[in-house]
């Protein structure tokens, strides 16, 4: 059994879930971004009331960790080391372009011809993307990208790629494109659930001391 408790505050929605293995035994979940802060500590207490279920009985803490929101990523990991460091327990961090991919591949069948490209929104043309194979393994770098027509140009020579995420519309103002399929938007919970499984049987486990949020681009604070 692995009880863990599951924090996504990356976009505009905050969902908190305590799962046991693939099972959601509790959640709760916010839509106003900016209550993200206020949000976290009492849902968690919430869940766990709902459950039954100490905090201290969790097995680890799995917290979405980027790309996103500055501020959301920013409350979400402090919330997770917080809890990691008083109750002595690990920590798995999940980047979210893994996350879409992941939701691609289970939203579209894939083969071994295909790509996986999930985006997200960086504003104007701009997306947050990666590239992945049919495996899920990563083939181009996570990266800060303006979208045109020679975007992925060699790649859609050879191979079908499946696009998602926030930031995916936009390329259907790029004229030009071939071998493309629209995929889901956004991942959910499951997908959450099912990685930070994942993360926890692997002992992908995080320092507490040295984790920081993934943004990609350099934060600029005037």
């Amino acid at each position: 059994m692995a009880l863990l408790l599951n924090i996504d505050s990356a976009f505009d929605q905050c969902v908190v879930a305590l799962s046991n293995n693939e099972e959601v035994i509790a959640h709760e979940k916010s839509i106003v971004q900016k209550d993200h802060a206020s949000f976290l500590q009492p849902a968690i207490k919430k869940i766990c009331a709902d459950a039954r279920i100490s905090l201290s009985s969790i097995d680890a803490v799995a917290v979405v960790n980027g790309p996103g929101s500055y501020t959301g990523l920013r409350v979400g990991l402090a919330s997770a080391k917080g809890i990691c460091y008083v109750l002595q327990k690990p920590l798995i961090l999940l980047n979210t372009l893994d996350t879409l991919a992941f939701a691609l591949q289970q939203d579209i069948h894939s083969s071994p011809n295909v790509l996986f490209c999930p985006m997200i929104d960086a504003r104007r043309m701009e997306v947050f993307t990666a590239l992945y194979n049919n495996e899920l393994n990563l083939i181009k770098d996570y990266a800060s990208v303006v979208l045109d027509n020679t975007f992925l140009f060699d790649e859609r020579k050879l191979h079908t790629i499946i696009v998602g995420g926030n930031g995916s519309t936009k390329l259907k103002t790029v004229t030009g494109f071939e071998n493309i399929i629209y995929g889901a938007l956004d991942y959910n919970l499951n997908h959450i659930i099912q990685l930070a499984l994942k993360g926890y049987k692997l002992k992908n486990f995080s320092s507490l001391a040295y984790s920081e949020p993934f943004y990609i681009k350099p934060v600029y604070i005037k």
